[in-house]
């Protein structure tokens, strides 16, 4: 059938959102708070020797911002450890899936040698889902 797309061929990078901004564990929530606000950006990855070992998002930061003692916390206190990470050409539906049914808020995109290149959001996911149902979803020659 001619105009068909198959969509368990969209692969997860076509629709994640290149990730250069970071953090290490020992970062005050101040600073995060800052890095999100000045980058636009709701989730930071959480890096040591170049490998995510956590993430934060403006939702977890939300949760201190009245707390007299937040002061004191870094990033490594407060991020979600284990955040869910897949390989650089995944499919977009097995992501989106897994996501759905963790409740993950996002997904890390990382390459052969674990380091993150992108991030593909709750957000992503809905942009893709329009493209698909408008049919604007590039076709293979």
């Amino acid at each position: 059938m001619a105009g068909l797309i198959d969509l368990k061929n969209i692969l997860v990078d076509e629709y994640a959102t290149p990730c250069d901004i970071f953090a290490p564990p020992e970062t005050d929530l101040t600073t995060l708070v800052e890095k999100m606000s000045d980058e636009k950006v709701r989730h930071i990855p959480i890096l040591r020797e170049g490998k995510a070992i956590g993430i934060i998002s403006e939702r977890d930061l939300k949760m201190f911002q009245n707390v007299e003692w937040a002061g004191k916390l870094k990033a490594e206190d407060i991020m979600v450890q284990y955040p869910y990470t897949v390989i650089t050409g995944s499919p977009l539906d097995e992501v989106a899936y897994e996501m759905s049914r963790n409740k993950f808020g996002s997904a890390l995109i990382v390459d052969s040698n674990e380091k993150v290149m992108a991030i593909f959001t709750v957000t992503d996911a809905l942009n893709a889902l329009i493209e698909i149902l408008r049919g604007e979803v590039p076709q293979e020659d």
